[in-house]
């Protein structure tokens, strides 16, 4: 039979097709309502079947099988719910639990440990292990941004394989045998690698942690919404966890998405939470004293610096893009100044200098840190813009204009040269900065106008490969924020 033909079956009398070659639990994946409880099987990994932990039924066969490692037949049934299957799941979680810690008031994992979960859905009994536990290593330090706890460990080996499969770095192993056994790394090896969160991701329950958001906050408490990276012109599509009560970011996670990052994301892009909470915002307006102007002001300044250049002689006005922000974005500006000069600025695209824009770590980091150059690309051909791509700002500050009106980037670390370019703009005789960050170097510009960030604003991203990517807003750290479109209507 070949691949490309499909499969009939039912599962728990609900008839399903799949492709040929598919397993029981990719057909059970593809019902969406029903449930197999598995450990080990994860739809990004190859199948190990060590948990034992998703067993079914199946008519015509006289034992269970495990539903992760079994492949489907035409005209298969499947029974997830029947007596012996709850039976089996039951005795596969006894085991799982013989030497697990109860120690999860104090566990990171808590309120997302599938062990936790699965107790509730198919376990609630009382335990039949009279036996001590076996103790095992705890918090051990084994990279930069994980700590892990054997004694937490079910040996699902969904981080083996992750190592050996997608990174290709081969770090973690499971030693030893029998009860006494345990993942840990190799010899004078530590897990450093731009993907390292994922191992805590994929842990169905809390032997890895991140340290940057270890008993940071409980995962009840967050809030979960969906976005677009910021990080690289990939595009990844993410989870992002903001506290409901304070607004304040905590952490990002990858949403899968198999045309763009597939279940992952780079550890980079896990920080691009960092730059969202209120202690590195820019919060209000800024005059060229640094001192705070109300955001009426603000606009009636912006309106006032660009219709002084709509009929001087002399009035060049420079527009500076960064490719961070949205499609949307960029065409507003762009229009704003046209139809208040009367004519069309002169458009230049400032990129870092020191950027290798076309390196790619072969799974999804790219060289690109901006996440719109394809759709910053896209919407100056529609506006039919001729800009000037340059490295730096020393071409914006010899273009002799008069006004300049920068779209800064959004994340900063993308642009290690920032520094030095915004000198180039404090020599300019008028700049209006927008921009989120309370950089110091962009002090003293006679307007500085603050952002809305990825997970504020509705808009489109087009990633590296052409795909168009919507932004969905969430609630804004400062409710007192506007967006772009919102001031440029008040100027």
């Amino acid at each position: 039979m070949s691949q490309e033909q499909s499969v009939q079956l039912t599962v728990d009398g609900r008839e399903v097709s799949v492709p040929a070659g598919s397993t029981i639990m990719e057909a059970v994946r593809k019902l969406g309502e029903i449930e197999v409880p598995h450990f080990c099987w994860h739809p990004g990994l190859s199948v190990a079947g060590v948990c034992r932990f998703c067993m079914v039924k199946i008519e015509g066969v006289p034992k269970l099988q495990i539903a992760c490692n079994t492949e489907v037949r035409e005209g298969m049934a499947v029974d997830t719910i029947a007596a012996d299957v709850k039976e089996a799941h039951k005795w596969a979680l006894e085991f799982h639990l013989i030497n697990h810690p109860l120690d999860c008031p104090i566990c990171d994992q808590a309120g997302e440990c599938e062990l936790q979960n699965y107790y509730m859905k198919v376990g609630k009994y009382t335990s039949q292990m009279d036996e001590d536990k076996v103790l095992k290593p705890k918090a051990l330090d084994v990279g930069d941004t994980l700590v892990l706890d054997t004694e937490r460990c079910i040996l699902c080996s969904r981080c083996v394989r992750f190592e050996d499969e997608i990174t290709k770095t081969s770090t973690l192993g499971i030693f030893n045998r029998g009860d006494r056994a345990v993942i840990g790394t190799f010899p004078d090896r530590r897990i450093q690698h731009n993907y390292s969160y994922n191992l805590a991701d994929i842990c169905p329950v809390g032997a890895f942690t991140a340290k940057d958001f270890r008993f940071q906050c409980r995962v009840w408490f967050l809030k979960e919404s969906e976005s677009i990276c910021p990080g690289c012109s990939t595009g990844c599509n993410v989870k992002v966890f903001q506290n409901g009560n304070s607004r304040e970011y905590f952490r990002l996670k990858p949403l899968e998405n198999p045309e763009v990052n597939g279940h992952w994301m780079c550890d980079y892009g896990r920080t691009q939470f960092e730059h969202l909470n209120v202690k590195d915002r820019l919060v209000s307006p800024l005059g060229a004293d640094n001192s705070a102007l109300s955001w009426s002001d603000a606009a009636a300044r912006f309106g006032e610096l660009v219709k002084s250049q709509a009929g001087a002689d002399n009035g060049k006005v420079a527009l500076v893009l960064t490719p961070q922000h949205t499609n949307e974005e960029f065409s507003a500006i762009f229009s704003h100044l046209k139809s208040q000069l009367g004519r069309e600025p002169e458009v230049f695209v400032w990129r870092e200098a020191t950027e290798e824009r076309d390196s790619f770590d072969g799974i999804l980091f790219r060289g690109d840190r901006n996440p719109n150059t394809r759709g910053l690309e896209d919407t100056l051909k529609e506006l039919g813009v001729s800009a000037k791509e340059c490295s730096g700002l020393k071409d914006v500050g010899l273009s002799q204009a008069q006004l300049a009106v920068v779209l800064g980037p959004e994340v900063e670390r993308a642009y290690p040269s920032l520094e030095t370019d915004l000198a180039v703009l404090r020599e300019m005789p008028a700049v209006v900065y927008f921009g989120n960050h309370r950089s110091q170097a962009a002090a003293g510009l006679s307007l500085r106008v603050p952002t809305l960030v990825f997970t504020e604003k509705e808009g489109t991203y087009v990633n590296h490969a052409g795909l168009k990517q919507t932004l969905k807003a969430n609630a804004r750290v400062m409710p007192s924020l506007k967006s772009l479109t919102e001031f440029l209507g008040g100027a």
